[in-house]
């Protein structure tokens, strides 16, 4: 077993990939693709002896919080990530692979070792209040979720919506934990100015399912019952089914957008299984030790819609896949959508009322 050695930071090994730590998604904390060295257990080491791992967190010294993207295949250009890393542990994460330029693993790392910026309303309110600031929509969080279950206690997205809602400044957010009605307060100053948006991500009704995909984020009933909550204030929310992983969820996309319709949902989007660099052996493992008699079909369905491989990364197609199994899961995507009365795009977010206020604040207690 690999023992991982962050940047200036203590060892840190492996656990035993038989037998994942209780609420983690990961099995496996492999080197990094910029490591040049690493260690290897002693062959009679006993994994039953590691004890399991704790979150630690760190601080991050960002000097600015809003990033810029010109992806063709991402509809946001500026979005605002507090964390970096992410506790509720998906075993798919596509952003996985971002840790490793933190001298961390991809694999338990990530979930793991979580980077904080308690910063990021102070830079946010600063970036805003620059005349260099063009007005534009707002996504929480590009990367990592931005109500992982740290959020709770610390509040830095809710700091960061206060500013938002102090400037109205149009915030579209995505997550997958019903902590983000907690914040109802803010969305909803945001929302009378059409300049907010809740994405809930939700890929499976399947309690067990969900609960093994992404350990620690809220289960799917909660979530269904977030998007209640959230259209019952009037914030404009949506579902977004992903990742749909071929052979394993699939068959629940129907089902999914039903829910969500009847739970108060306006409309729909869905994005396949994208598995780059270091992710693809992670989830296969984590096929091997969660869905062993699936995992030859499943990993051979999501060759077929990346061109015979386990991820394409080119602009166009890493969102969508190809060929026929892509196309027939778009198409039920498509009837179910329509069938279920949902939109295919939320609302077209609004700038007209931003305004620099000059430190002024709402009255909204934190």
């Amino acid at each position: 077993m690999a023992c991982q050695r962050g940047a200036g930071r203590e060892d840190y090994c492996v656990t035993d990939p038989s037998s994942p730590p209780r609420g983690r998604g990961a099995a496996l904390n492999p080197p990094t693709r910029f490591e040049e060295v690493h260690l290897e257990r002693d062959p009679d080491w006993d994994p039953s002896a590691e004890p399991a791992p704790r979150t630690r967190f760190y601080r991050d010294q960002s000097a600015t919080i809003i990033s810029f993207n010109q992806s063709p295949d991402i509809p946001f250009g500026a979005s605002v990530n507090p964390y970096r890393g992410c506790e509720h542990g998906c075993s798919y994460c596509y952003a996985r692979p971002t840790h490793e330029y933190l001298g961390f693993s991809s694999g338990l790392d990530f979930e793991s070792r979580i980077m904080l910026k308690p910063d990021a309303p102070a830079l946010l309110r600063r970036e805003l209040a620059s005349p260099k600031w063009q007005p534009q929509e707002i996504a929480m969080s590009g990367v990592t979720d931005c109500y992982q279950p740290v959020e709770r206690r610390l509040q830095i997205t809710r700091g960061c919506l206060a500013v938002l809602a102090e400037f109205l400044n149009p915030v579209a957010i995505i997550t997958k934990n019903a902590l983000v009605t907690r914040d109802l307060d803010f969305l909803r100053v945001l929302a009378g100015h059409g300049a907010a948006a809740v994405l809930l991500s939700i890929n499976s009704l399947e309690a067990e399912l969900a609960r093994q995909l992404e350990p620690r984020a809220s289960s799917p009933r909660q979530r269904l019952d977030a998007i209640s909550a959230l259209a019952a204030a009037g914030i404009p929310v949506g579902v977004l089914v992903a990742p749909v992983i071929p052979a394993l969820n699939d068959h629940e996309i129907p089902a999914v957008l039903t829910a969500a319709r009847a739970a108060g949902a306006g409309w729909a989007g869905m994005e396949l299984l994208r598995l780059p660099l270091s992710v693809a052996p992670l989830f296969e493992d984590w096929l091997a030790r969660t869905v062993p008699g699936k995992r030859e079909k499943i990993l051979g369905r999501i060759r077929a819609v990346r061109g015979g491989k386990l991820n394409d990364p080119r602009f166009g197609s890493r969102m969508r896949g190809e060929g026929i199994f892509a196309d027939h899961t778009a198409s039920l995507f498509g009837v179910s959508r329509r069938q279920a009365g949902l939109g295919e795009a939320g609302p077209e977010l609004s700038v007209a009322s931003f305004r620099r206020p000059g430190g002024s604040q709402l009255g909204l207690n934190l």
